[in-house]
């Protein structure tokens, strides 16, 4: 696991785009056969992924989380990003498509991660904080009917913004937050953007009791 310290705002301003991105920047995620996880110790949040290609991938703890288990005092959300995937908690199996989300609550033990075909692996993007006490383990999809262990994404929390005039036009997916997945302090969603916007922050904000961790996926060669 790797490690990264805080860096104070006044610093960061006299960085260079080298240093901004040897700081902020990960990028070495979705390695196949491995699961690889990034803690910052700004909310000591834990983010990674996981990609089962060849074999089963089991979540440990590390020597770095000073725990018998990796959920034994955090909560974890996941989304996957790639083929049909399943998650293995404690023996029983969840099936994630493409988008399909989970959060897992505190205390879970052995937690598994598969590709249902190595031709089309799951890529699990996973995120990770510390929980005071437990919320309900559910699958979490965009659409369909929910059921014991699975929850719809709300349409309320499908929020449109922005303008194509402005390059910002895109869907907020939320799928963790209060009143439809609870959690202890993780919160958890997906952007769309519309063809041809680009903006999915604007206008530029911070929050100052709050970090965030940007995922960008299903990006084209040109637009990077």
């Amino acid at each position: 696991m790797e490690i990264r310290t805080y860096s104070s705002p006044r610093d960061v301003k006299t960085y260079d785009t080298t240093r901004l991105r040897e700081e902020f920047l990960i990028d070495d995620l979705f390695q196949a056969d491995e699961i690889k996880l990034v803690y910052s110790y700004i909310d000591r949040i834990i983010t990674g992924s996981a990609v089962p290609v060849n074999k089963e991938l089991k979540l440990t703890a590390g020597d770095e989380l000073r725990a018998e288990y990796f959920l034994e005092r955090r909560e974890m959300g996941v989304i996957n990003i790639g083929g049909k995937g399943i998650i293995t908690i404690d023996g029983k199996d969840y099936t994630l498509e493409y988008k399909d989300g989970m959060y897992i609550g505190r205390g879970a033990k052995d937690i598994i991660f598969k590709s249902v075909s190595a031709g089309e692996p799951a890529k699990f993007y996973l995120n990770s904080t510390p929980a005071h006490c437990t919320y309900p383990t559910v699958l979490i999809k965009l659409n369909g009917e929910p059921s014991d262990g699975v929850v719809i994404v709300k349409p309320q929390n499908k929020v449109e913004l922005g303008t194509l005039e402005e390059s910002n036009h895109r869907t907020i997916n939320k799928y963790i937050l209060p009143g439809q997945v609870e959690s202890c302090q993780l919160v958890m969603g997906m952007t769309k953007l519309e063809p041809g916007s680009v903006w999915n922050t604007m206008p530029c904000h911070t929050h100052d009791r709050r970090m965030e961790v940007y995922l960008y996926f299903d990006m084209g060669p040109d637009d990077l």
